[in-house]
Order: structure tokens, then sequence, then C-alpha cells
């Protein structure tokens, strides 16, 4: 099944689910100061399970090389039980991956979980986790793309701060290594702001931010990837937007499926309820053949630039080699003069 067809199939499942439970029964809390509970700090030497909740993992040495890279960052590693399980392309049953991350986070020798890869399926185990024994436990959670469903859903249905960045299976070089470490490690108030200049050239060609609307505004961060966001469309998995700096970014989607999917947020009230807007990067977001295509630039203009608040696109978040790390329900201060996000408080307990 490709990825457009699971997400399809993950969003009905979502809104079936509201009409048989009845999301009142869940709640949404809102994104106050109160309600968000931070993490607590990863100490040098803990313990980092990594967990796999979403696709499987196709070759045994990218669990290995997972393995290795916790201990080269100087942590000790816990494999979940079911890691290397396989069901079609999911890594196990939900059931199995939904008590994979109950489990890590309900262990007190666990001090933080890393996401092995994305793929796709972890919205499907959103209803299977136990949220009060996450709250209860709030411990870091890092990983990105299919990771987005979880961020949201643990942001929504808690109000814990996640970790949108690499997976365990991504490439960590120099510069993801130093964003773990001013941000696990040292606990900066993180400055996210594109590297000035490529590896050969006078400028950064492939991370250019570009302003949409000028301005600066604070909030809470929300977001993620675009396509598994607006796969939790009508579900009680979505923290408020209200006042929310939202950031977005995917791969591999024609022009025209960005725009169905920007119109749901705009359908669904998310935009107008935003205080400012950040959208990554786009991998191999081209258009495919036919008559023509809409630009990014132009899909921007149509649902973003009308909105009237600060904005910009091209930020090191997403599908790319060197990417942030951005705490999913922190405080922040977006400069889209400058193509900045600011963390405005400490994101650990």
């Amino acid at each position: 099944m490709n990825k457009r067809a699971f997400l399809k199939t993950c969003s009905l499942l979502g809104i079936g689910l509201m009409a048989s439970t009845g999301a009142q029964a869940i709640g949404i809390p809102k994104l106050g100061a109160q309600s968000v509970i931070k993490p607590k700090t990863l100490q040098k030497g803990g313990t980092i399970a990594l967990v796999s909740p979403s696709a499987a993992t196709a070759e045994h040495k990218d669990l290995l090389l997972a393995q290795q890279l916790i201990k080269a960052l100087g942590y000790k590693v816990k494999v979940a039980e079911h890691v290397l399980a396989r069901r079609g392309h999911l890594a196990g049953t939900d059931a199995q991956r939904a008590a994979d991350l109950n489990a890590q986070f309900a262990d007190p020798e666990v001090d933080a979980l890393f996401c092995l890869r994305g793929g796709s399926g972890a919205a499907r185990l959103l209803p299977l986790l136990d949220y009060p024994v996450i709250a209860a436990n709030p411990k870091p959670l890092l990983g990105y793309s299919d990771i987005t469903a979880l961020h949201n859903a643990l942001l929504a249905q808690t109000g814990l701060i996640s970790f949108h960045g690499p997976n365990a299976t991504s490439e960590w070089d120099p510069f993801n290594v130093q964003q773990f470490q001013r941000l696990f490690e040292q606990r900066q108030r993180m400055h996210y702001m594109n590297l000035p200049r490529g590896e050969d050239e006078l400028v950064n060609r492939d991370y250019l931010t570009q302003t949409i609307t000028p301005g600066k505004v604070s909030g809470r961060l929300v977001g993620g990837n675009l396509t598994v966001l607006t796969a939790l469309a009508g579900s009680p998995y979505l923290p408020s937007f209200d006042g929310a700096i939202l950031f977005l970014e995917d791969t591999e989607e024609a022009p025209y499926r960005i725009d169905r999917m920007m119109s749901t947020l705009k359908l669904m009230g998310a935009l107008d309820k935003i205080a400012g807007f950040v959208f990554g990067d786009c991998n191999q977001c081209t258009p495919s053949a036919g008559y023509g295509s809409l630009s990014l630039d132009e899909i921007f203009a149509d649902y973003i630039k009308p909105l009237g608040i600060p904005a910009y696109r091209g930020a090191m978040i997403g599908h790319v080699k060197q990417q942030f790390i951005l705490p999913v329900g922190a405080q922040v201060t977006l400069d889209a003069d400058a193509g900045s996000i600011t963390l405005a408080e400490s994101v650990f307990s």
C-alpha cells in the first residue's frame, strides 16, 4: 500500500473511532502553559530505548547501526521487544508496537525513546496508547516524518513536549549530533537558523529561507509532516492550533497534493487560528506530467499570505540530511525576516 492510500485509511479510521467512542471521552488539552508537560532531563549515560512505531526495518544492520549510534552519543541502549517484528509493511501488529511504546514509557530504567524509522503506521497506534501512564512518566521521544502522528497525539492527549528530529536510522552527521548535544545535554535555548553557506559554495543553495510575510511572533510550536498531520483531521489526536506557530514539511508530494492538504488545514479552521507559520523542506515535491502545476510559491501565496501572520519557508526541517531538532509543544519566537525560530523556555523539567 502506498503512503497516500494508507494515510487516507488512517484518516477514515480516526473519524470512525470518534463516532464509536466519543471524542469528548478523551479530551484535548489547551496549549496553555499550565497544561504542557516537560519531559525529564536526559542525563548523560542514561538509557535510551529503541522503538519502531511505524514501518518495518528491512535490514538487521539498521538496528545494529542505531544501537551503535546511541552508544557513540554516550548512552546505554535498550531494544524494545518487538522492534524486529513484522506484519506486512509494519513493524509488527498494532498491539505489539503500541505495547512497546507503553512499556518503555512505564519502564523506570528508560530515560528517553528514539524511533528507529518512520514510513507509515504510527497513526494506527494512537487509540492503543496508555496516555495516563505516559503523562505520569514524561520522557523525551525523538523522531520525525510518520512519527508526527505520535508528536501530535502526545501533545493533544497529555500535553507532553516531544522532539521532531532525526530518527535513529537517519544520517547523524556533525550538525545533527551538535543539535542533539546542545538541546539535550547542554539544554540550550536553541536558536534555529539555517546554515549561512553550503559546503562548497558562498551561499547555502540547499537551505535558502524565504520570507512569506515579515514580522515576529511568539506561540507554541505545533506541526510536523504535512501528509501525516492532515490525516489526523477530525480525530482527537490534534492539539489546539489557537495562537500556535505551525511548522510543516513533506517529501515526494506533487504540488497539487500539497495544495489539497493546505486546503484541508484551511477548511478545518487550523490556518485561521495560528499566529505564525514555517515551512521546511519539500524534498522531491515536483509537478507530475499534465497541463501544468501551481508552484509552492503560489500555494503559500494563496493560503498563508492572506493570513497576515509572520511566515517563512525553507527552514532546515524535514527529509533533509541536516535537520533541526524541534520541541513540539514548546514556547518559541518566530522571526520571519531573519528566518529563525528561538526557544523562549527550557523544554526539560
